[in-house]
């Protein structure tokens, strides 16, 4: 068995250093790094975070003998993956459902830029309120 090597795992913009063994056919990692980069707790009754669990079966592939296999983790959770073993790093993207969800809700996500003058506005500072946002580039 490989030894553990630091892998990142950004998850909903969170990014989460934990051990990982890298093999032949993907990263996988322990259950205990799996539950601190993505809150999900491997329990008897399968993979769970909160009061939601996925089942864990053989054909899915998601527990081996070293670890939970993160490729089949982000396809049981339906969210796609960006996977750089390389540069050790890994980006769990949202999953579709969750995404039509926020679009469906017509709420923007909070971000904050600063104006001219360099104090910094948040969209959450203008909640009620109609802003209009203009976005220009050069490319």
């Amino acid at each position: 068995m490989a030894a553990p090597v630091r892998f990142v795992v950004v998850d909903d913009g969170r990014a989460s250093e934990v051990d990982a063994t890298l093999a032949p056919d993907g990263v996988r990692l322990a259950p205990d790094a799996v539950h601190a980069a993505l809150g999900w707790a491997l329990q008897p009754q399968g993979l769970c975070r909160g009061d939601a669990c996925l089942p864990v079966r053989p054909e899915h592939g998601l527990v081996r003998d070293d670890g939970v296999d993160l490729a089949a983790l982000a396809e049981r959770l339906d969210r796609p993956l960006a996977l750089d073993v390389d540069e050790r790093i890994a980006w769990l993207g949202a999953s579709a459902a969750e995404r039509g969800a926020r679009l469906r809700s017509l709420d923007a996500p909070d971000f904050a830029l600063p104006d001219l003058g360099g104090q910094e506005h948040r969209l959450t500072d203008f909640r009620g309120r109609k802003v209009f946002l203009l976005a220009w580039a050069s490319w």
